[in-house]
């Protein structure tokens, strides 16, 4: 997601308010901007006028040096494979609102340097989803003239030409976009594939004054038009999950949802967009062009992608989530139940074992959610007493289970502090990857979009006595072993992340249909 611009490796440029005389070595420039990034708002983050541009991929390696989110979890772009998709039947179509705008109301078509975008007016929103996500604005990724394949996203990796993101924050919480999107609830984005083929005039309606903002920084006001009709005409087939912002600073604030019927601009469209605009200023005395502006795949970090869709191509064998009821009661048993037993009887016992399973238990878990109040009470009935509801209660409020909302500012400025206090400023990246995975995996897999990893299962069970722990905690260690001495054929040395999703360059392998713990396969061994 185009919000801020990408650093360059190599030499930048600091346009905001940091004496150059000051940045005299590269140690000076990453603690000048490490001070400044901590106390600024996010809006003014946002508002920060970018280092200097990159072409395509170059210097993305850099990024978490000053914004360590993006070296963190949950980022985005992915790229959308069938092993990753999960059928929800409960995803109805995206329904937009006051979408079609007349040529009266004046629009905003700036060039921020790494993008061009569009700003949208607070009356468009999504009202499909949990909440109210007001429109904010849009803006393009894209390759060049040379190689037109620049969308962010990537389906069985296949990459499209283009791709748009409409951008929305969360406005039934957060009064704007600059408080909302560093919030792990703040922002939803609708991502639409682009191929080049016949002409789009809707696209037409901004592309024609793009000569307007050639460089970075210029703006141009052009009268409204139909935003819907930029997007494909079935809004009821698309892919979900939860990611991040695809720039700095990279926040997981984002739910994402990308549409699988792609649309297409004429190859004279997409030229307008990869030939004519430059990410330097008009003033510069080396001009910039701007092109090939995505970021590379990331990590899937146990995530799953939840479609709205059963047919269509790579959809054979795609398994129907399970109920969020069934995973709240996995928790709770975590939390609350006897750990003992439940190792000595298997943990694989409280999910599902395959795909057949799976739709034998769609009606049971269908019935359970039409009775949810009654199930709650009857769990509660089983697992009962009144220290061990409040117990449930204070470690659930700990987790994150609760409507509690991550502050990515706010969580970096205190982790900060504290490895400054034991002189470990260097180690911020993986502190915060290390605070926020478990919180965003939980609550990703209450919602049906991940599945549980080995660390998450370790932080609830801190809150539980030591012994019991420790055997289940052995009892996991056991099935991970036993199936790795079955699975040599599957298991090679292929490099994965520490919280186990593969490496952005390594292939993910579906999961072994005879294996009695299919959502533990993602933790620490699956390719």
């Amino acid at each position: 997601m185009g919000i801020k611009a990408s650093l360059k490796a190599r030499a930048p440029t600091l346009l905001f308010s940091i004496p150059v005389s000051r940045l005299t070595t590269a140690r000076g420039r990453a603690q000048e901007i490490k001070m400044h990034f901590l106390s600024f708002t996010p809006i003014l983050l946002l508002q920060m006028t970018h280092l200097t541009v990159l072409h395509g991929q170059e210097g993305q390696q850099y990024w978490s040096k000053h914004y360590p989110y993006c070296g963190g979890p949950f980022q985005s772009p992915i790229d959308i494979e069938s092993e990753l998709l999960r059928f929800d039947p409960s995803l109805g179509p995206i329904e937009v609102q006051n979408y079609d705008l007349t040529p009266d109301e004046q629009l905003t078509l700036g060039n921020n340097g790494h993008s061009v975008q569009l700003s949208l007016p607070s009356k468009m929103y999504i009202s499909s989803l949990p909440h109210r996500y007001t429109a904010a604005q849009f803006h393009l990724h894209w390759g060049s003239s040379s190689k037109p394949a620049g969308s962010e996203h990537l389906v069985n990796s296949r990459q499209y030409a283009a791709e748009l993101h409409v951008v929305h924050f969360n406005s039934d919480k957060y009064p704007n976009m600059s408080m909302a999107v560093d919030k792990s609830d703040g922002l939803a984005v609708l991502g639409v594939l682009i191929e080049v083929g016949e002409f789009n005039p809707a696209f037409e309606q901004f592309l024609k004054f793009i000569n307007g903002v050639k460089y970075s920084d210029q703006k141009v006001q052009i009268p409204g038009f139909n935003i819907r009709a930029l997007l494909p005409p079935r809004l009821d087939e698309y892919y979900r999950y939860d990611g991040s912002l695809t720039t700095p600073p990279c926040y997981p604030s984002v739910l994402w949802t990308v549409f699988k019927n792609h649309v297409t601009i004429s190859r004279k469209q997409f030229l307008a967009l990869a030939t004519s605009l430059y990410s330097s200023h008009a003033q510069d005395s080396t001009s910039l062009p701007l092109y090939s502006n995505f970021r590379k795949p990331q990590s899937v970090d146990n995530r799953v992608v939840l479609v709205s869709f059963k047919e269509g191509r790579g959809l054979h064998g795609t398994l129907t989530v399970t109920s969020p009821l069934t995973r709240k009661r996995i928790v709770q048993q975590l939390l609350v139940g006897d750990l003992a037993d439940l190792a000595d009887e298997g943990l694989y016992k409280l999910l599902p074992r395959g795909p057949d399973q799976l739709r034998a238990g769609e009606m049971k878990d269908l019935k359970d959610e039409q009775s949810e109040s009654l199930a709650k009470s009857k769990q509660q009935t089983l697992n009962s007493s009144l220290r061990k509801k409040s117990q449930t209660n204070r470690s659930v409020g700990k987790l994150g289970l609760a409507e509690d909302t991550l502050s990515y500012v706010s969580l970096e400025q205190r982790v900060s502090h504290h490895l400054k206090q034991s002189h470990a400023e260097n180690q911020l990246v993986q502190a915060l990857r290390d605070a926020v995975f478990p919180e965003l995996n939980l609550k990703s897999y209450l919602d049906c979009r991940s599945d549980l990893a080995l660390p998450t299962i370790r932080r609830i069970l801190r809150v539980r006595p030591t012994d019991e722990a420790f055997e289940l905690d052995r009892s996991l260690t056991r099935a991970l072993m036993n199936q790795g001495k079955t699975s040599t054929v599957i298991k090679k040395s292929v490099p994965v992340t520490k919280y186990g999703g593969p490496s952005p360059a390594a292939p993910r392998k579906p999961h072994s249909q005879g294996y009695p713990h299919p959502w533990l396969l993602p933790m620490e061994w699956e390719d």
